[in-house]
This record gives C-alpha cells, sequence and structure tokens, in this order.
C-alpha cells in the first residue's frame, strides 16, 4: 500500500530499497527558500542498523501490511514494556530499542495496536494523539496571552513538549504523536 512521505509515523512499518524497516523518529521540515522535505529515522528489521533517511513530500512510501492486533500497555520494567491482548489476555514484551521514540508516549491502559511480521511482534502503532498529565514547567503568567509565546513543560512520560505560558502543572494536556507538540488542554 503507497501513501505519501507526510502520512509517515512513527512504529510504522515500511519497505525502503526492497528491505522492511521500522520508522523510529519523523521530522516534518521547510528550510528557508527550499522545497519541504520529511526526514525520517529508520531501523533495519533484519539487520537491526538504524539510519536516516529524507523524502521528498511527495515521494510515495510503501507501507507493509502487517497484522495488527490491538492491545493495551500495562507497564514498563527497565527495557521491557508489557502490552495485553484485551480479548485472550496474552502478554507481549518489546524492548524499548523495537519501539523508538514510541516509548514516550505510553502510559497505563492506552490502547494501541501491536504489529506483527511472521509471526514476531515488530512495533507499535499509536493512536493520533495522546493525554499527558505536565509534572514540571514556569509558573505561568496571568497577563500573557500572546499565541506565539511558549514554554517548555515535562510530561508524566518523560517528553518535553512546548506548549503555551497558561498550562501549569498537574493539568493533563493533548499531544500529537505524529510531531510530539501540544495541541489543546485535556
Amino acid at each position: 500500500m503507497a501513501i505519501p512521505a507526510t502520512q509517515l509515523r512513527p512504529g510504522m512499518i515500511i519497505k525502503h530499497n526492497d528491505q522492511l524497516h521500522l520508522v523510529f523518529k519523523v521530522e516534518h521540515r521547510t528550510p528557508g527558500n527550499l522545497r519541504a522535505f520529511i526526514q525520517a529515522k529508520l531501523r533495519n528489521l533484519k539487520s537491526g542498523a538504524m539510519f536516516e533517511h529524507r523524502f521528498r513530500s511527495a515521494d510515495a512510501i510503501e507501507k507493509v501490511v502487517v497484522d495488527e492486533i490491538p492491545m493495551e500497555f500495562l507497564y514498563a520494567d527497565g527495557d521491557d514494556y508489557y502490552f495485553m491482548n484485551p480479548v485472550d489476555f496474552e502478554q507481549t514484551v518489546l524492548k524499548s530499542a523495537t519501539l523508538g521514540d514510541a516509548v514516550e508516549y505510553l502510559t497505563a491502559n492506552l490502547q494501541i495496536h501491536v504489529s506483527y511480521f511472521d509471526g514476531q511482534p515488530v512495533g507499535i502503532e499509536l493512536p493520533q494523539t495522546v493525554d499527558l498529565e505536565v509534572v514540571e514547567t514556569e509558573p505561568g503568567l496571568k497577563s500573557a496571552t500572546a499565541s506565539s509565546v511558549t514554554k517548555p513543560a515535562k510530561l508524566e512520560t518523560g517528553l518535553v513538549v512546548q506548549v503555551p505560558p497558561f498550562i501549569n502543572e498537574g493539568e493533563k494536556i493533548r499531544v500529537d504523536t505524529s510531531e510530539g507538540a501540544y495541541l489543546s488542554r485535556a
């Protein structure tokens, strides 16, 4: 199934140079007066080698059809991340090396899809957005109403995103999993 490069998401499995690759990280870049491109960090599923590749926005990328089983994230223990199939309660363990940046969006009981290829779990498909709690940020300013002003906020999973100045510690915010960006209050 061919998709445009702009639809690449962390956790997807694509066919690149006739080999299967797991998408680790995706950045949409638009440098000055040049054309936009997608900078993707990929991991070869066979060799385990990691590399970065630039795709033009219009490039067609072959998304590999894998078996996706809906699962629920249970907990993390060191480098091991445990998922459970809510139908038969079977547990699957994935390493952080397999998950990549997707671990920054995992919270207990999050509903995700685990991708299987040839019977082996190879990655996860995150939802478009996740709700995370702000655990550390600077105090909010009452008079700050400018929309372009942002401040860093550390979330419960360790992810740091730029948020508007009115967001305070303890609030839940909605984060876009494809870009790691603040969307709104949850």
